[in-house]
């Protein structure tokens, strides 16, 4: 069963990829979302664990943390400068050609290892892996944890902190 805060951070991801797409404001695009009822249920049967026992009783589909979606959606945009400018750090390619979904990830975890104090870094990273492998390129995660430990790790030698 997947979590109220992984859940947020799938459909945080959709409407992030969504963002850079259309460039409407996320909070407008998390609002239609949650006023189409056909389209949240066939996003939220996309979102389904692929590898889920089906077998068990269905968990909720619409069972996610409000706060942090809405934290998401409005401190990735925010922040979205100061965190290209650390994946432009450790990227082995120009922001502007990676994939849209991954980058969407990407930004989503380095804004929890960048501004969210309380998420420990490695649960940040595990949770954009644990994502990229439901929505991104085959192989995507590996790269996606790359790049996010050196986040991690540069983010983590500013502050003075251990690794």
């Amino acid at each position: 069963m997947v979590s109220p805060r992984s859940q947020s951070r799938r459909y945080a991801a959709l409407v992030l990829y969504q963002w850079r797409l259309t460039g409407d404001d996320p909070m407008q695009i998390k609002r239609q979302l949650l006023d189409d009822p056909k389209w949240l249920e066939a996003v939220a049967g996309a979102l389904q664990d692929p590898d889920a026992d089906t077998s068990a009783e269905p968990a909720p589909r619409f069972d996610w943390d409000m706060s942090l979606l809405d934290q998401l959606l409005t401190g990735v945009p925010q922040h979205v400068k100061e965190i290209d400018a650390q994946l432009d750090r450790v990227l082995d390619r120009p922001i502007s050609q990676v994939d849209p979904v991954e980058l969407a990830i990407l930004r989503l975890g380095a804004f929890e290892i960048l501004f969210s104090a309380s998420i420990p870094d490695r649960v940040a990273i595990n949770e954009a892996v644990e994502l990229t492998k439901l929505l991104g390129a085959h192989e995507g995660h590996k790269y996606v944890n790359g790049v996010l430990d050196q986040v991690a790790r540069a983010h983590a030698a500013t502050l003075g902190t251990p690794v």
